[in-house]
């Protein structure tokens, strides 16, 4: 069941005993959370309301609250964070888990209690007995990230909901910088609402001002000035990275990670290996394949092994102390400027 249709069943209260919410979008997560909270008029103090992480506590005494009588209500909402025992992670600090007291309560689960399990993990591990007794009887909320067209479409009627018009070029750098994640760009997206205030409107100078980037968005952008041979803008950038207390040796290395993703994607797209391919193969989020794939359609093969060999002996010379890292990094800015566009 996908999000939007569990949150109109759990809205008109059309209750399950037993659900689990499995995937990682902490938005959509949350999303959730609040609905059983809100239909059920509890919170957090609620006596009618318990909330365990199996990480720290034991499902014994999840059990012994789900099979609890609600206190002057109609229901007891039990929230069950962390239940590794899903997944194959093993947890060495963690209590020992009764799971063969959960298989028990699972052959006939308390009708006035709802058990949620909150499992944010990428997968599950579907060999378990415990795993697919669960998904069989429990009605199961998928809360995976979302695809790119997804994303685009939820923030788009966020914005349309809100009377907020966003620029064009102030979205797709907006969709960048939250790295097409639902979540984070909700998050920034309620800073963004509260500048445009009655204006309604957010610019691309807005976005940039308030949407903080991190180190890999600085290192993307100083890829793309070295591969168009912007050699001014690049060593302002590296020198601004270096102020802010970035080494040298980091930067390198994700620019290594750029430029291999680069060499790799031109490679897989020769081979006819279209974006959803490439993504499942590098096992990189499909966005990043999106732009890499962009980039790799300007930029000839060749030069770009050479430039991450050039990238890989840099790295050795700085390791190694044998050349100073700033020469070299400002060396290797101007020789590729030189190099891809004779400047």
């Amino acid at each position: 069941m996908n999000t939007q249709q569990a949150l109109q069943e759990i809205r008109s209260q059309k209750f399950q005993s037993l659900y689990v919410v499995s995937g990682t979008e902490d938005f959509l997560q949350q999303q959730i959370r609040e609905a059983f909270l809100a239909s059920l008029n509890v919170d957090q103090d609620d006596l009618n309301f318990a909330q365990f992480d199996l990480e720290q506590d034991s499902l014994d005494m999840v059990l012994d609250e789900a099979q609890s009588t609600p206190f002057f209500g109609d229901y007891r909402l039990v929230f069950v964070d962390n239940p590794f025992f899903l997944t194959a992670e093993k947890k060495s600090n963690a209590p020992e888990h009764n799971i063969e007291g959960l298989l028990a309560y699972l052959q006939q689960p308390v009708d006035t209690s709802i058990v949620v399990f909150f499992a944010s993990y990428e997968k599950l591990d579907e060999r378990k007995k415990i795993t697919k007794q669960l998904k069989k009887v429990a009605t199961v909320i998928d809360v995976q990230p979302m695809k790119e067209a997804d994303v685009r479409r939820y923030l788009q009627q966020t914005l349309d909901n809100d009377g907020l018009l966003m620029e064009r070029e102030a979205f797709e750098m907006f969709i960048r910088l939250t790295d097409m994640r639902l979540s984070k760009a909700m998050q920034e997206l309620e800073k963004l609402r509260l500048y445009a205030g009655e204006q309604k409107r957010i610019s691309k100078q807005a976005v940039e001002q308030l949407v903080p980037k991190s180190l890999e968005h600085n290192v993307f952008d100083l890829t793309n000035y070295v591969l168009q041979g912007k050699t001014e803008a690049a060593l302002r950038l590296y020198d601004d990275l270096h102020i802010q207390g970035e080494e040298t040796i980091k930067i390198n290395a994700i620019l290594i990670s750029q430029i291999r993703l680069l060499l790799q994607t031109a490679i897989l797209m020769k081979v006819g290996y279209q974006q959803g391919n490439i993504a499942e193969t590098l096992k990189v989020h499909p966005y990043r394949v999106k732009l890499a794939m962009q980039q790799a359609r300007k930029l000839n093969q060749k030069e770009l092994a050479h430039l991450y060999d050039e990238l890989i002996e840099n790295d050795y010379l700085i390791k190694s102390g044998r050349m100073d890292k700033e020469f070299l990094f400002q060396l290797f800015v101007l020789k590729t400027a030189h190099q891809l566009h004779g400047k």
